[in-house]
């Protein structure tokens, strides 16, 4: 073999090193841009997920409990957390949800709410509760208390002071009033704030009260005692046509006050008092994820009694009625979960999981065809190294000598060594490979009988002269 033979089989060895070598990065980076996008996204599905919610005012019994939700799904290794943002109120609250600024807020269900508002949670009831003082509060007769104000018809031409600041209370008295048959002009209101509860007790232009709140508000029961104190027995109020208001105006229900709730000694009310009661809403925009409030829901009933213990009016947190054809409708991840609806993780992820796998198949495809692409050329050399083989069968069989097939059948073990070289690094395929086999068989053949051929035309010219001899001696 010649130098000039020796340096391209050197060349040729080195650039099929290269492309082992370019190949094998290849294949690894392919690998580590794989791994590292299922790491991330293994990673982003498994962050816990931070909805902000809206609540306020500062210091009520909503912001506490909220603020005590949010602590205890920081504490556990939850999938949801919470991102409480005060406002000075529930209205605030809920213009936040309705300008996208909070995911979740907490607001009372006969507050304007945004057009993509759906109830997750209930956080309480609230229960009306009007009454008018016997105006015998400190006198010494001993005649039974005779209140100017008997029903809500009374109130015509009379002033009412209400509890609290907030214009919906004052627009739930003016729906009660025309729902009783009162023209509400003709009804002055005075609202107070729930730390003037002396001075509303002491006003004397008001001929009645109203507060809305939990039966167990410690604001409510305050406001009846003291009015009780400066005015005189209680009066409860009953609201006859609460189930006409609760049919004409879904965001209220008819309910009733039961026997000495505010008073047992004596009993305040002394029996039941039909009322209407409005509810304190968790809400969540439409759009957000059905996964997500699903999340939010289950987590939030596990743990309410837990937040119970610190904030004792989270245990009125209950689930809303989802078959109720209510005004606000529940949010579809809640309604999923109260109903035993809710969507399996197969479910909800088939789709992305047959996609994924038609990714992959896809990525396998091109990472074949890429194969193949940057092997052309060690396909193109087996190539012509079957076309070389098939050539020197065609010598073979006209070889003159054993050398000459000796030198033959050397090339051919290098040919040999590096197709076997090529299909170690998946170079080429087992059809190539198979081809290869039945040249190599061919040449093998072509050699095999041309080896027996000149082995045979040697032995002729020995026998001859062997026989030539034997006849000379004889003779």
């Amino acid at each position: 073999m010649s130098s000039s033979d020796g340096t391209n089989e050197t060349s040729d060895a080195a650039r099929r090193q290269r492309r082992r070598s370019n190949t094998l990065l290849l294949v690894l980076a392919v690998g580590f841009l794989i791994f590292g996008g299922a790491a991330g996204a293994l990673y982003y599905a498994l962050q816990p997920v931070t909805l902000r919610i809206a609540v306020g005012p500062p210091g009520s019994d909503d912001q506490k409990v909220i603020q005590a939700m949010s602590e205890a799904f920081a504490s556990e290794s939850r999938t949801i957390r919470l991102s409480p943002i005060r406002t000075d109120g529930a209205v605030e609250a809920l213009a936040l949800l309705g300008a996208g600024k909070a995911d979740v807020a907490v607001g009372r269900g006969d507050l304007e709410m945004p057009a993509d508002a759906q109830t997750v949670a209930i956080v309480r009831n609230n229960f009306v509760v009007l009454w008018s003082p016997s105006g015998l509060a400190g006198k010494s007769s001993k005649r039974k208390p005779a209140p100017k104000i008997k029903e809500i018809a009374d109130l015509a031409g009379h002033r009412v002071g209400v509890i609290g600041r907030t214009p919906a209370n004052a627009a739930l008295l003016r729906v009660i009033l025309n729902a009783s048959g009162v023209e509400a002009d003709k009804v002055a209101v005075t609202q107070f704030g729930t730390d003037q509860i002396e001075d509303l007790a002491r006003d004397p232009t008001l001929d009645a009260f109203m507060a809305v709140g939990p039966l167990d508000s410690k604001i409510t029961s305050d406001a009846i005692a003291a009015t009780a104190r400066a005015r005189g027995e209680p009066k409860f109020l009953a609201i006859e046509a609460s189930e006409a208001i609760a049919l004409k105006h879904p965001r209220y229900e008819s309910e009733e006050i039961p026997p000495s709730v505010f008073n047992a000694n004596p009993a305040w009310p002394d029996d039941k008092v039909e009322t209407v009661s409005v509810s304190h809403l968790i809400v969540a925009r439409k759009a957000l994820s059905e996964t997500t409030v699903a999340a939010f829901f289950r987590q939030l009933f596990a743990i309410r009694q837990a937040i119970a213990r610190q904030v004792p009016r989270a245990a009125h947190i209950t689930k809303p009625d989802t078959e109720k054809n209510a005004e606000l409708p529940v949010h579809r991840g809640a309604a999923a979960v109260i109903d035993g609806t809710e969507r399996t993780f197969l479910d909800r992820y088939g789709d992305y999981f047959w996609f994924a796998l038609l990714l992959l198949s896809g990525v396998g495809s091109a990472g074949a065809w890429l194969r193949h692409y940057l092997n052309r050329d060690e396909r193109g050399e087996n190539t012509s190294h079957r076309k070389r083989i098939l050539a020197m069968v065609s010598t073979a069989r006209t070889a003159e000598s054993n050398q000459e097939l000796l030198a033959m059948q050397r090339e051919v073990d290098a040919i040999i060594g590096e197709t076997l070289e090529c299909y170690d690094d998946g170079a080429i395929e087992e059809e190539e490979l198979a081809a290869f086999g039945l040249v190599l068989e061919l040449f093998n053949h072509a050699t095999v009988e041309r080896r027996a051929a000149l082995q045979a035309s040697n032995l002729e010219p020995a026998r001859g002269a062997a026989g030539g001899h034997s006849f000379t001696s004889r003779r």
